[in-house]
């Protein structure tokens, strides 16, 4: 699974926001505001990642977070991106079940 390409994250006074460019500019409607841990997520799906244990590892190595508590936020997380067509089509996780839905990302 990965990000889209015309999508970049920038970090903008002290807050990450999601912004798109060039033809992406007409799909997608505003901007995204992610939290530090959303902006980690993000940086890793920027390349392509093939499982969520991928992400799991990668929150439980940069935060104090148990493995199943990392796993139900990556799956919302997941969940919402795909929701707004920022994950790539034929990705082979695909949108998870959501067990947590938080408002900021």
């Amino acid at each position: 699974m990965k990000i889209k390409e015309g999508f970049l994250l920038r970090e903008i006074a002290g807050s990450y926001v999601v912004v798109p460019i060039g033809q992406r500019v007409i799909d997608f409607n505003g901007l995204m505001s992610l939290n530090e841990t959303g902006a980690l997520l993000w940086s890793k799906l920027e390349k392509e990642v093939r499982t969520i244990n991928e992400l799991v590892t990668l929150l439980c190595e940069n935060y104090l977070v148990e493995e199943d508590r990392a796993r139900v936020d990556i799956e919302a997380f997941i969940n919402k991106i795909t929701e707004r067509g920022l994950i790539e089509d034929g990705n082979e996780l695909g949108a998870v079940k959501c067990a947590a839905d938080n408002e900021r990302l």
